[in-house]
């Protein structure tokens, strides 16, 4: 946090001195002291935001790639006359700790295409799939395990 306030304050500026990056870093530092002091924030909590980050970027990658190769089977299925479509409705379970966890795996899943969350209730997800192909491997996917990643940092 304090290497942003340093740098916002660079980037506001427009231009570095000798003045400004001295004057930069005292107020860089008594704006860092004061949120620490007075919102609850602490170098240990960065610190986690930090890890929580990384495995973030990668759920987001994870679900990127999933929706555009989601897509392209969706539009094999669509677009094959000779193909039989065998929708499928799949219950699973998962055991996360938290409601956001549930809350980004039921949008990551809504969010793919084939794939709708119709209900999760306490850890039970049920989940509308285009064909059955889109279902395999849904309860163990790898939205679950980094989400429970994610959980086991807190």
């Amino acid at each position: 946090m304090y290497v942003v306030f340093f740098l916002l304050w660079i980037i506001f500026n427009g231009r570095v001195t000798t003045e400004i990056v001295i004057f930069g870093l005292v107020i860089a530092a008594a704006l860092y002291w004061f949120v620490c002091r007075f919102m609850d924030y602490s170098p240990r909590r960065e610190l986690e935001y930090l890890k929580k980050g990384g495995y973030l970027l990668q759920y987001l990658y994870h679900l990127i790639r999933e929706i555009i190769t989601a897509n392209f089977v969706t539009m094999r299925l669509i677009c094959s006359a000779g193909k039989i479509v065998e929708p499928a409705v799949v219950v699973f379970e998962t055991h996360f700790k938290n409601d956001t966890s549930r809350f980004l795996l039921a949008n990551s899943i809504t969010l793919t295409p084939g794939t709708i969350t119709v209900a999760v209730e306490g850890d039970r997800f049920i989940v509308h799939c285009l064909d059955r192909t889109l279902a395999e491997g849904i309860e163990s996917c790898v939205f679950v395990k980094l989400l429970q990643k994610i959980e086991a940092l807190d």
